[in-house]
């Protein structure tokens, strides 16, 4: 009798720890806020980058392995291409030898770095861009020759924007920064770097 008496309070003790199980929004919640009391502000860090967005909640949810509906996708897509934001003065290219720099360059955003000065892109983390470039990151594809295979035309030159832009209005959840909806480039840096990728004289399409 004891016995069933202990096996009982066992399952209803399982049960009840069933029926209390915290939700999707509970668990993010409770992991938002372990991150906010271990995160410490410091010069331009500030709390507010744990914070996500419409986009960002939605990514988590898919995440680890939880496989994203395509018409989830679709509607990620569709709404970040319609808020992708071009150069008053029509001109989607800039100085390439300025955009390599700013392809090269991975300062900015950190707690030590001058907030007044421009944010690199750090292309090369993530990308091949060049021959010459003996080390590269690999996560994202391989740049190399971007306008000479695709073409030099205005058709490419809006792809190439968009994708430094806002590069989830092609990829729903890209693990690439959006460059230009985040305000991480300001709008000639990323004509620079899309000049990096579509001149035909850039290293990139030689």
């Amino acid at each position: 009798m004891k016995t069933k008496i202990i096996a009982l309070s066992a399952l209803a003790a399982l049960v009840a720890g069933c029926a209390t199980t915290p939700s999707d929004e509970e668990i993010a919640a409770r992991s938002l806020a372990v991150m906010k009391a271990g995160f410490k502000e410091r010069g331009q860090a500030k709390l507010d980058r744990l914070d996500q967005d419409n986009l960002q909640r939605t990514c988590s949810i898919y995440s680890g392995g939880n496989e994203m509906p395509k018409e989830v996708a679709a509607r990620i897509e569709k709404e970040q291409l319609a808020s992708i934001r071009y150069p008053a003065d029509g001109k989607l290219l800039g100085d390439w030898k300025a955009g390599e720099k700013i392809a090269q360059s991975g300062r900015g955003g950190q707690y030590n770095d001058n907030p007044k000065a421009p944010s690199g892109a750090n292309c090369y983390a993530c990308h091949q861009l060049t021959k010459q470039e003996v080390s590269y990151g690999t996560i994202g594809p391989s740049l190399f020759n971007f306008a000479k295979v695709r073409g030099f035309g205005p058709d490419v030159q809006k792809y190439a924007w968009n994708k430094v832009f806002n590069s989830h209005a092609y990829a729903a959840c890209s693990s690439m920064p959006r460059f230009g909806h985040r305000g991480i480039l300001t709008e000639q840096q990323i004509k620079d770097v899309v000049a990096l990728l579509m001149d035909p004289n850039s290293p990139v399409n030689k």
